[in-house]
């Protein structure tokens, strides 16, 4: 069995799902994350199915994007460690609950605004994405991420840090549409999860940017 099969088939229900909904006002409206809504009719669902929704092609391709980039190394040490059946069931939870429990904050936050929204599967991303950096902090050879606008690729670490400063700091100024509670949060939950399921992965972090930082000081 691939490792690359929940994968693709989490990215082709939630491309199907989104661009169904670019058409269908009814299911966009029936599943995006309002807090409001939620508190008002009990509509629990929608911590979960907004994740399925985006607002446009650029948002749906970035998302998946990262999910397809960093995913297999991460569900591939799920599997490792707990064999191929609860490996993928660990994976679909912080997937999902990355999903569900980022926009927990932002329901707080926004329950009794009905004019907010929100909507992607940016908390799960998250989540993936820094399960990934805990488990592999450091690029092997000299290599990093890049992030735009810089030329130059950083580690994953330094990127983990300079992410979540980023959007602790958007969060809390609220000057745009996106939902940075939820990159935030999410990004925490894939953390404490994969630390949860593989707690060697805090020592071997550790000694991976102790010995990365001995060689560049």
């Amino acid at each position: 069995m691939s490792f690359l099969n929940p994968i693709l088939i989490l990215i082709a229900l939630t491309a199907g799902i989104s661009m169904y909904a670019w058409s269908n006002r009814a299911l966009l409206d029936g599943w995006i994350l309002s807090p409001y809504l939620m508190q008002q009719r009990q509509q629990w669902y929608r911590f979960l199915t907004s994740g399925f929704l985006h607002a446009d092609l650029t948002h749906l391709l970035f998302n998946m994007f990262a999910f397809y980039s960093f995913s297999p190394i991460v569900l591939r040490e799920y599997v490792a460690g707990y064999g191929v059946g609860a490996g993928i069931g660990f994976f679909l939870l912080l997937y999902l609950g990355g999903i569900i429990l980022s926009s927990v904050p932002t329901f707080f936050r926004h329950r009794h605004n009905p004019g907010y929204h929100s909507l992607g599967a940016s908390g799960g991303v998250s989540s993936v994405v820094f399960a990934s950096v805990l488990l592999f902090p450091v690029a092997p050879g000299g290599g990093g991420i890049y992030i735009f606008p810089l030329p130059i690729p950083i580690q994953p670490f330094i990127f983990g840090l300079l992410y979540l400063a980023y959007s602790y700091y958007m969060s809390r100024r609220n000057a745009d549409n996106i939902n940075h509670d939820a990159h935030f949060y999410g990004a925490l939950y894939g953390v404490v999860l994969t630390l949860a399921m593989l707690p060697s992965s805090a020592l071997d972090f550790w000694q991976q940017v102790q010995s990365y930082l001995s060689n560049v000081l």
